[in-house]
């Protein structure tokens, strides 16, 4: 029973893993000739900031010099628990600072539940809802495209997010990889193919008559997944901007990061108990792709998990002669399973060369497959502390600017 057990769990990941390289076949070609309107949407840009003193003058310098007009955005600087000069700094440069002291509700889906409520209670209201990060950078024209798309019918958009610093370390390459793929091979045949596409934290666009419609109620360690499941089941679907691009900065570090995706992890599992099954019964009930490949895509916090101890085993068994006996899929059909693992890998270089990467990042391939690997102790661990609800800060301690930042890509 235990033998049929590992081969069923085997097969069940595979399938999952050749469903994931057919959807990449319709990420190689993205639309073109969107339809144009003139400015005519009023957003409210939202920062989300717990002590971020050194990095949030340069977001707002770069918002303030948006290509889209001046008098239908307003930036607001959500000053979260922050205990340093996050908000000073904030109002010396003429917007907004949104001061919220709650040491018990704690975490960026908490901070935006407040100041939603708190936007609504203003005399002036906008068209629109977009949100960044403190460390973040925006292409000049990413309010466009989110006029565009929401004049177009869009009510929750995901930018194009791509890394502010790829060649720091080999860590922040590794990110960067991952963005490429993800842009290229996860969101892209979703908009082709008119699923719907995930939101990534930052660089998001809300119409704001939805928020006010349904609420946040998004405060889970992964506020962006859970906002995109809910939408899903409540059948709406988020879209993609290709063209609007956001910059985010990645942790330096191997321990930052660690730290990081434990986080994501245990945010992950939580959302995936939460939404997996309601959205694969809905899916199955109303004859809905989009709804079943959002629940896939919840529960890939589990395809990691099992892949993981799979693998494991797989490994044991090369090495422990009583385990000969125990069917690997590898053994069964070494060509399918061999394929579709070499497939996603050659992927990956594709992606960066679609992607325009820079040159230098494409030597971080090499230890990508050690990033990758970390995942599986970082997965085991969050499994066991999916609970955990405390959220933490990735710290950030120096300045990138959008024109450094492309002066240093362009050589």
């Amino acid at each position: 029973m235990l033998d049929n057990i590992v081969l069923t769990f085997q097969i069940g990941l595979a399938l999952v893993g050749a469903y994931q390289l057919f959807l990449t076949f319709f990420g190689w070609y993205r639309p073109r000739n969107k339809q144009t309107f003139a400015p005519q949407k009023s957003f409210a840009v939202l920062v989300a900031a717990h002590n971020e003193e050194q990095v949030v003058g340069a977001l707002i310098e770069n918002l303030k010099t948006l290509d889209y007009p001046k008098e239908l955005y307003d930036i607001f600087v959500i000053c979260d628990n922050c205990t340093d000069n996050t908000a000073d700094i904030a109002r010396s440069h003429g917007v907004y600072a949104m001061e919220r002291h709650n040491p018990n509700l704690r975490g960026k889906g908490y901070a935006i539940e407040w100041m939603l409520k708190e936007l609504w209670k203003r005399e002036r209201q906008y068209d629109a809802v977009v949100m960044f990060d403190a460390d973040n950078l925006s292409s000049s024209d990413y309010l466009i495209h989110m006029n565009n798309d929401l004049c177009s019918g869009s009510r929750v958009i995901q930018a194009y997010l791509d890394s502010k610093n790829p060649n720091d370390s080999w860590v922040t390459g590794s990110y960067a990889i991952s963005y490429y793929f993800a842009n290229r091979f996860w969101q892209m045949p979703r908009t082709n193919l008119g699923l719907a596409n995930y939101l990534g934290g930052t660089g998001m666009c809300f119409e704001s008559k939805l928020l006010k419609q349904i609420g946040w109620g998004a405060t889970s360690l992964v506020e962006d997944l859970e906002f995109s499941m809910r939408c899903i089941k409540l059948g709406i679907r988020p879209t993609y901007n290709y063209e609007a691009i956001v910059y985010d900065e990645k942790p330096l570090t191997f321990k930052v990061s660690a730290k990081q995706r434990l986080r994501w992890m245990q945010g992950h599992f939580d959302v995936a108990k939460r939404y997996f099954f309601p959205l694969l019964w809905q899916g199955i009930k109303e004859g809905s792709w989009t709804k079943i490949d959002a629940a896939i895509y919840s529960a890939n916090v589990y395809n990691f998990f099992f892949g993981a101890i799979i693998t494991v085993l797989l490994w044991i068994k090369s090495v422990t002669p009583g385990w000969s006996e125990t069917p690997m899929l590898a053994d069964v059909n070494p060509v399918f399973f061999n394929s579709v693992s070499l497939a996603i890998y050659v992927l990956l270089p594709i992606s960066m060369y679609i992607e325009k990467a820079p040159g230098k990042v494409y030597k971080y391939l090499i230890l990508y497959p050690v990033f990758m690997l970390s995942w599986w102790p970082i997965t085991f661990y969050a499994f066991f502390t999916q609970n955990n609800k405390q959220w933490s800060h990735t710290e950030h301690t120096r300045v990138i600017r959008l024109d450094e930042m492309k002066s240093k890509q362009v050589s």
